[in-house]
């Protein structure tokens, strides 16, 4: 957006499709379609066959813009409402939790068995790799004990 304002010179007009897709609110449209007209740039809005160059058009424009918030407030409420009460239902939404306390620690008990690869622990018990990674945070570490466990063998590379 921030290059698009710097690319435009007095005498154009930048047309956007909608005003939801320009901005998020009535204060930044009204702003930012504020600061094109100070600098001799034309607005558009393809949908609503907007020109915002005209002052019928600017009114027409901030009556836009102060139903496009409206709008957008009302489905965010409506959100949230809908939200709150699945929750009261019992429903928590989002993805299913697959890295139970009891995986973890199945999890933990292994990691420091150098002849196991993380994938192979991970397939063992179900899980990506990158489960493992995002609930066990000292991972790396574990792995680490592990390979300072063995003692190193005379003619044999280590792990």
């Amino acid at each position: 957006m921030k290059a698009c304002h710097a690319f435009l010179q007095s005498g154009d007009t930048l047309v956007v499709p909608t005003l939801d897709r320009y901005g998020r609110s009535l204060k930044d449209l009204v702003n930012m379609v504020g600061e094109l007209h100070a600098r001799g740039i034309g607005f558009t809005l393809l949908h609503e066959r907007l020109d915002a160059t005209t002052p019928g058009g600017r009114l027409i424009f901030h009556v836009f813009a102060a139903l496009a918030e409206f709008i957008r407030e009302l489905i965010v409420s409506g959100t949230r409402q809908g939200l709150a009460t699945a929750r009261a239902r019992g429903n928590v939404g989002g993805r299913p939790v697959v890295a139970t306390p009891e995986i973890i620690q199945a999890a933990r008990t292994l990691l420091p068995t150098p002849e196991q690869l993380i994938t192979s622990i991970a397939k063992l018990l179900g899980v990506s790799p990158g489960t493992l990674y995002n609930h066990i945070p000292d991972l790396q570490e574990l792995r680490a004990v592990g390979r300072a466990a063995i003692p190193a063998q005379s003619g044999a590379g280590t792990r």
